[in-house]
């Protein structure tokens, strides 16, 4: 596994922030216990708590899924909510779709999916030895590799074949090659950012804004209306930094036969698709079918026929998802040595923190409802801004979540500009479906800075990133998300939903 990894003058910035978070939050928290603010006691302790974990994500002073976890701790000893209704949250569906996923594309990475699928693309014909064709396929695979896997995972995997296709440029002493370089590594953690976005299990935050829109709204988005958005925001989005990379890095250069070769090289040594490799692409393409099928009914006009009425009774998303880990349990390897699939000891590794800070992003913002905190935060939101029209919300919770996304986790940003993003929304008088995916596409940007997330940490680990070419070519990427993503969803949306 590739190691993030920061300079000494970040890890000193790193250490202060961390510091400063320990102290910070507390005196937050007691501050706002004290000030005399219009609310019963409930929602004003609940406003203390969630005060002081928006402190404590910002500067990751604590592990996010611990802040996350001490939120419904302190609501119950505040009395803010009984212990069954503060933690009822870590047992909701879209927490089985975590894990479900996470179990799959754990599958993908132990029996070598991931790394096989990566060789092939790049070792066609087609792709040859032109520089461009290579970081166009090197992007796009990693792009569609992070619609189904986490994009810290799918950098890390496909980190060292970019890493390797640059080394040899850089030794064949061919021009262009360190721009070559920087291009590669920058689309490799970009690419991996941007394919989070075409599906729900993509990113957590994207799960998170379902499950929110779900709880605190009563709007639920389907996997396949989630696709019909998502997937043009990433296909659209890939092509903008596929053309500003080929322009900035790859045209005219020419990396010879032997990367390609190299390449080649690598995907024989995976030898022929193995057993293990059949049976997870089974498992996956099974969990796949059982998540459109109801927007396939949808498209042949049987949505509201009592089949599809029964098929989404029986196989909500959350029930699809853990039956395709299931089966991961029961294909065997080896029946004869009762060998299967995955391994719970494999299947142990997947990353439980995410699974808990969602939960305790969820209990929070359920919280706030049911308290009215959130009422009263929406309807004094809403009293300071100039409009509060659909297309307004929307521009100012994307913008927001960008910019927060850029500061803190991509899923701690969701965590907290979701529920602030409903609330405004209602007590506005309009959907909260459009902000609401707004804010949870937004969330998953974040690519200016080494520590915005993994993805651009691992790359920027090469030495082959300065820090002035992150920045600048994130900060394009952050303005022309904005403007794809509230486009996207004012026109999608209706059509869509």
């Amino acid at each position: 596994m590739v190691q993030e990894a920061l300079s000494p003058a970040e890890q000193r910035f790193e250490a202060r922030r961390h510091t400063a978070g320990l102290f910070l939050a507390p005196a937050v928290f007691i501050a706002m216990l004290v000030a005399p603010l219009p609310l019963a006691q409930g929602p004003h302790s609940l406003a203390a708590i969630l005060a002081m974990m928006m402190v404590l994500w910002v500067t990751e002073a604590l592990p996010l899924p611990v802040t996350a976890m001490l939120g419904p701790v302190l609501a119950v000893v505040l009395r803010v909510a009984p212990a069954r209704a503060a933690f009822s949250s870590f047992a909701d569906p879209v927490i089985f779709v975590f894990i479900g996923s996470f179990i799959l594309a754990q599958a993908m990475f132990v029996h070598g999916v991931d790394r096989r699928i990566a060789y092939t693309a790049l070792s066609w014909p087609f792709v040859g030895a032109s520089a461009g064709r290579i970081l166009v396929m090197f992007g796009a695979v990693t792009t569609v590799l992070s619609m189904w896997m986490s994009n810290t995972a799918t950098t890390a995997m496909m980190f060292p074949i970019g890493l390797s296709v640059a080394a040899h440029l850089t030794r064949t002493g061919a021009s262009g090659a360190k721009q070559f370089a920087l291009v590669m590594m920058l689309i490799t953690a970009f690419g991996a950012s941007i394919g989070g976005m075409g599906t729900p299990v993509g990113t957590p935050p994207n799960l998170i804004g379902m499950g929110m829109l779900q709880r605190l709204a009563g709007v639920e988005v389907t996997f396949f209306q989630w696709m019909a958005l998502g997937v043009p925001v990433m296909v659209i989005m890939f092509g903008f930094i596929a053309v500003q990379f080929y322009f900035a890095g790859a045209r005219g250069v020419v990396l010879g036969s032997g990367s390609t070769q190299a390449v080649r090289d690598e995907l024989a040594k995976l030898g022929p698709v193995s057993v293990g490799q059949r049976n997870v692409l089974l498992a996956f393409g099974i969990t796949v079918v059982l998540w459109l099928t109801p927007g396939i009914m949808a498209i042949a006009g049987l949505d509201g026929s009592p089949i599809a009425r029964a098929y989404a009774a029986a196989m909500p998303e959350s029930v699809a998802a853990m039956l395709g880990a299931f089966l991961l349990f029961v294909i065997p390897l080896n029946w004869s040595e009762r060998r299967f699939t995955l391994t719970w000891d494999e299947a142990l590794k997947i990353d439980w923190g995410i699974v808990f800070l969602f939960g305790g992003g969820l209990a929070m913002g359920e919280l706030a409802f049911s308290t009215g905190l959130a009422e009263a935060m929406g309807k004094g939101i809403t009293s300071w801004l100039p409009s509060q029209t659909t297309l307004a919300l929307t521009m100012l919770f994307t913008g927001t979540a960008i910019v927060l996304s850029e500061a803190t986790s991509n899923t701690a940003a969701a965590n907290m500009i979701l529920p602030i993003a409903i609330a405004v929304s209602m007590a506005a008088g309009v959907s909260p479906l459009e902000p609401a995916l707004g804010a949870t596409l937004g969330a998953s940007m974040g690519f200016m800075m080494p520590v915005s997330t993994p993805p651009n940490a691992i790359v920027y680990s090469s030495g082959l990133v300065p820090l002035t070419s992150m920045m600048r070519y994130g900060v394009l990427l952050d303005i022309a998300g904005f403007f794809v993503i509230v486009a996207a969803v004012m026109l999608l949306v209706p059509i869509v939903f």
